[in-house]
């Protein structure tokens, strides 16, 4: 999907304050189409008319375009009023209604304004196909759209350091709206507005209160009262905030309300967000419990490892001794499993860098003897935990067998890992060259046992031992499932 200023530049260049500016009145202007009942289009000056480039329907009333208009040129007889409200730099209203197909629109024009200077123009169009009644939250809501649209004329509106709507839990208009004055005297309050706040605590009517005051009241015994939360509550910054008080959490978003740089008052967006926050903290003490739980489960592996230790030191047969080295190695590897794991809120693990603790491990305790450098070559990737603890322990066994039984007889060698993932990402090719004696036979020792079960079960992939051309060594190639695919949104 294109961009606004890719859009916009079809018909023209734009500077970057001029496309930043309008991409911000587009990300914001939801709050105006609402306060408004009215649908909103932006039109860019070409040759000798208009063309929208943007264009935003109200979720507070009917729409007056059923269908998009942004790519559409203006019609003749409604260039002459979009081009007074561009040349004049005020907000043009419509004298008469014009018709669309079977029904009237009414259709006020203003220039968005940067830096003193026009660059596009915004319409307000309001179909007069059902009437509406003149209700005092309809008056209001009126009210505060002129005071914004006003601001757009002046380059006063958007504020480039105001949070906009598309964060998580940021108030709507239905959500709640109130009007202040310049001293933070509330001058209406939406019924939703009211119950948001009686929620809190306050009680009785807000009009004519100073909504700081009231706030303070109930805030203040609590020590919550911060200089965010009171510049919203005064209507004094483009900010938001959050409110907590009696078992109720409220979501705040002040739009000052200015005239030639003179804050007249402030139009406030409130929403009762105490379910979302009350979900966000269990889910906090979710991922934290699962986070401990990965914890004592590294705990508990590295209390087995340091068992097997101990037991190897008290046996005598080398056969035994290098069995319980083995299964400590492998222990330990899920141990690291679990302990990446565990400082994470994710579960998905960054495999490059458990690859490299692991195969480390590897190469120092599978041969002391034998100076052994790893070469990774190409990136794992994130890998979800269901198939990491897997991959790690093919990728270690790998590893340790050809460190065991590659360099026999020599006193260096190199070995290189190749990673490659699929362009969907749910599958990884892994490659392990070593530069040693090459391959004695097939490989059927419990290590390689354990990888082909491992490979073929746990991860729905092949293995496959070769030797390694040109050159000496051998080469074990594996292709694995590491994933559900970007397709299906894991990636």
């Amino acid at each position: 999907m294109a961009s606004l200023r890719e859009i916009a530049e079809r018909y023209g260049s734009l500077t970057d304050a001029e496309a930043e500016c309008l991409a911000l009145l587009a990300e914001d202007w939801q709050i105006i189409a609402d306060l408004s009942f009215a649908d909103l289009v932006m039109w860019r000056p070409v040759d000798d008319g208009f063309v929208a480039i943007a264009q935003c329907r109200p979720s507070t009333g009917p729409t007056v375009h059923q269908d998009d208009v942004v790519g559409t040129f203006a019609a003749d007889g409604r260039v002459g009023h979009l081009r007074r409200a561009f040349d004049t730099g005020e907000l043009v209203a419509s004298r008469e209604p014009r018709w669309d197909e079977t029904y009237a629109v009414r259709e006020d024009a203003l220039p968005v304004v940067l830096e003193g200077k026009p660059i596009a123009v915004l319409t307000r169009e309001v179909s007069q196909a059902v009437s509406r009644s003149s209700s005092r939250l309809e008056l209001n809501y009126k009210g505060a759209a002129d005071d914004v649209l006003h601001m757009i004329t002046r380059g006063e509106f958007p504020v480039p350091t105001s949070v906009t709507g598309p964060r998580r839990g940021a108030p709507r208009v239905g959500d709640g709206v109130l009007r202040l004055d310049a001293a933070g005297h509330v001058t209406y309050a939406s019924p939703n507005a009211l119950s948001c706040f009686h929620r809190l605590g306050l009680t009785g009517p807000l009009i004519n209160k100073s909504l700081p005051r009231e706030v303070s009241a109930i805030l203040l015994d609590k020590g919550q009262m911060d200089e965010t939360l009171a510049m919203v509550v005064m209507g004094r910054a483009a900010w938001r905030t959050d409110i907590e008080s009696n078992g109720a959490a409220l979501s705040l978003r002040a739009i000052p309300v200015t005239e030639h740089g003179v804050r007249h008052g402030a139009v406030l967006l409130c929403r009762d967000v105490s379910e979302l926050r009350r979900r966000e903290r269990e889910l906090i003490t979710k991922d934290a419990t699962i986070r401990e739980i990965h914890h004592r489960v590294k705990n508990n592996l590295q209390t087995v490892a340091a068992l097997l230790r101990l037991q190897s030191r008290r046996v005598e047969a080398p056969e035994a001794k290098e069995a319980l080295a083995e299964a400590m190695r492998r222990v330990s590897t899920i141990a690291l499993v679990h302990e990446t794991l565990s400082g994470t809120l994710d579960e998905l693990v960054n495999f490059d860098d458990l690859a490299r603790r692991s195969m480390r491990m590897s190469a120092e305790v599978a041969s002391p003897g034998v100076q052994v450098s790893i070469v990774r070559e190409g990136d794992f990737g994130m890998i979800p935990a269901q198939w990491a603890s897997s991959l790690a322990l093919v990728i270690t066994e790998l590893v340790t067998n050809a460190v065991e039984h590659g360099f026999v007889g020599k006193e260096r060698g190199e070995i290189t890992v190749q990673a490659e993932r699929s362009a969907t990402g749910d599958r990884l090719k892994v490659s392990i060259l070593d530069d040693g004696v090459g391959l004695q036979g097939s490989p059927s020792g419990l290590g390689s046992s354990i990888v082909r079960t491992l490979v073929e079960n746990e991860l729905d992939g092949a293995i496959d031992w070769t030797a390694r051309q040109p050159g000496p060594g051998s080469v074990v190639t594996l292709d694995v499932r590491v994933g559900e695919g970007r397709s299906e949104g894991r990636y």
